[in-house]
């Protein structure tokens, strides 16, 4: 299953996101959420984030690039499952981290979901699609 979509649930007054139902039933075996890039969250399928740990694991400790990035993502991930209305905990950290309040932005990012505080998604969304509109393909590669 790809995750898929934009959505624009709330944050509860606990820091609790209700995972859109679609999505639901591939994260209720249990989720890791961390830093992502540009300042969101990566919300992931526990068993996806292991298969990106092993990859990342193959990477020598000795690379700074691959020391840098087991840092961010290991060290502000949070293991859980939703609990039975479909909800995560966003740890203090985390939301502090992406910028995140009441309002959010869920996208579907294939194996992952993120989660955007809604003025940086717009932000970082408004230049992405220019960039998608001027994307054209070299016919002679």
């Amino acid at each position: 299953m790809f995750f898929m979509g934009t959505y624009t649930p709330k944050l509860d007054d606990k820091g609790r996101l209700f995972l859109p139902a679609k999505f639901r039933e591939r994260l209720s075996e249990g989720v890791v959420v961390t830093q992502g890039q540009e300042n969101c969250l990566v919300v992931w399928p526990e068993d996806v984030f292991m298969a990106e740990a092993q990859r990342a694991q193959q990477t020598p400790m000795t690379n700074r690039g691959a020391r840098d990035y087991a840092r961010v993502l290991f060290g502000g991930a949070e293991q859980g499952t939703p609990d039975k209305q479909g909800r995560i905990g966003i740890s203090p950290l985390l939301r502090s981290y992406a910028g995140l309040d009441k309002d959010v932005v869920v996208i579907g990012v294939m194996d992952r979901i993120e989660i955007w505080d809604p003025e940086r998604w717009a932000e970082y969304s408004s230049g992405a699609q220019a960039k998608f509109a001027e994307l054209d393909e070299d016919p002679a590669s």
